[in-house]
């Protein structure tokens, strides 16, 4: 019996690095409760996302399985993990707070007579129960919750809660267990179609390992050029606070934010960006932060693990250079 159970994403056979960082934030609950940490992927023809949880330290790694979970449904995850966790019987599931996530976590919370805590950015231990943090008013305030009910507990994570480094890995790979999942097809409701394809320009940023982030310092759109070039160099993606994106000098889906994407990249650089919380909620899990702002007193600095106090306009063309030189 599990005692914390993490419900892994993966789409079209693809794992999600976000479940990662939950991963961690799983595994630094265990070490506090002395819990026991298994995992679950749901879908079908599993091998591939299985096996790559199954390289994180866990007991167990579940493969949950259905003709009817091939392509998701918000039906099909409620009723197969419904069953599995009913099942379980775990105190904890825990999950990444992404969009597919949102979909259905709150009905399965709900089918299974639960709350859910959702969008959580950490958590604490208070006596013999887990207190978990969550923001409100873009960042400005946070709010202590706790659940009053019986278990199992649901909670989903951030993105940038939790650093994906900090999950540690297993000196061999977790047992992965097949279950098949009994699905009633007259209970889904939603017919999947085509899988729908963003704008070649839109990018899942939370996906990016480096990622270079242009603010108001900027002054005009030509300019942006310059840390494209950086980004290109580095091989990273280029993304932008939101005063550049309302002005549409990048597109929208590049913003970094309370109201963009939320991001942890191993590397983000922060080039004329001043800090407003409203950015920084946004990027502040990022592993390696490097700002280059002319004002000293940015409160980008504050979060920042390298700081560079000077004109952007003469850095960044000899970054760019000295790192193209180091790549080639």
């Amino acid at each position: 019996m599990p005692e914390i159970l993490i419900v892994a994403e993966q789409r079209e056979g693809k794992f999600n690095r976000v479940s990662l960082e939950t991963l961690a934030g799983a595994q630094a609950i265990a070490a506090e409760t002395g819990w026991t940490v298994e995992a679950a992927v749901v879908g079908s023809n599993l091998d591939g996302p299985a096996q790559e949880v199954a390289k994180v330290k866990l007991a167990k790694v579940y493969a949950i399985e259905a003709p009817a979970l091939e392509h998701y449904t918000a039906d099909a995850y409620v009723a197969a993990l419904k069953q599995f966790i009913s099942s379980k019987q775990p105190r904890l599931v825990l999950m990444p707070h992404t969009y597919q996530v949102r979909d259905f976590a709150p009905k399965l919370a709900a089918s299974l007579g639960r709350t859910l805590i959702s969008d959580s950015i950490g958590y604490r231990k208070d006596g013999d129960k887990l207190v978990f943090t969550r923001q409100m008013f873009q960042g400005k305030f946070a709010a202590d919750v706790s659940f009053s009910c019986d278990p199992p507990h649901f909670a989903t994570f951030q993105a940038g809660a939790f650093r994906v480094d900090k999950a540690e890995m297993g000196a061999a790979a977790a047992a992965v267990e097949r279950v098949s999942a009994q699905i009633d097809n007259g209970a889904i409701r939603v017919k999947p179609l085509e899988i729908f394809k963003e704008a070649k320009q839109a990018v899942d940023l939370t996906q990016a390992e480096i990622i270079v982030s242009v603010g108001r310092g900027i002054k005009e759109p030509k300019n942006i050029d310059l840390a494209k070039a950086l980004a290109e160099a580095l091989g990273g993606e280029i993304a932008a606070s939101r005063p550049i994106c309302d002005s549409g000098w990048l597109p929208m889906d590049r913003q970094i934010g309370s109201s963009g994407q939320t991001v942890a990249p191993k590397l983000y650089l922060a080039l004329g960006i001043s800090g407003a919380i409203q950015h920084i909620v946004g990027m502040k899990g990022s592993r390696s932060i490097i700002a280059i702002n002319k004002d000293a007193e940015a409160p980008i600095f504050e979060i920042a693990d390298y700081g560079i106090v000077g004109n952007l306009f003469d850095i960044v063309p000899a970054l760019t250079e000295e790192v193209r030189k180091a790549r080639a």
